[in-house]
């Protein structure tokens, strides 16, 4: 399935949070671009097949600065192994555990992290996309 909807965020400081999830989560680097003044245009993160944007905050009526640390995004792991390695990388990395580690009586291996930014990274092995196909 091609991916139509991609979560795009603003941040306070776009590069420390692209470096805290990459180092934190395991995103990949896609597209980066400076905006020349120290911040970020664009960028585009990439974990296991899917996008994220995100850019630096404007510092003006952007409706999208209003957003920031606001976003709660879910993402689908491919086993229980890889969430309980992403739990112990969002608790090295100083995350703020909001859901702990669970199994969830939908069938999911899950927990939810917030980033320094105050967004929430919801991890878990349910797939609602597969699931909707049985």
């Amino acid at each position: 399935m091609h991916q139509t909807i991609i979560p795009a965020f603003r941040a306070r400081d776009a590069q420390a949070l692209i470096s805290w999830l990459g180092n934190t989560f395991g995103f990949t680097e896609r597209m980066v671009v400076p905006d020349g003044a120290g911040g970020i245009a664009h960028a585009e993160l990439e974990w296991r097949g899917s996008l994220i944007m995100l850019g630096s905050s404007r510092g003006h009526a952007d409706f999208l600065d209003e957003s920031i640390g606001r976003a709660s995004v879910s993402l689908t792991a491919a086993s229980d192994e890889q969430v309980n390695e992403l739990y112990r990388r969002a608790q090295d990395a100083g995350a703020t555990i909001t859901v702990p580690l669970e199994d969830t009586d939908y069938g999911s291996h899950a927990f939810t992290a917030r980033d320094p930014e105050g967004n929430f990274w919801h991890f878990g092995t349910y797939d609602p996309l597969e699931a909707q196909s049985d």
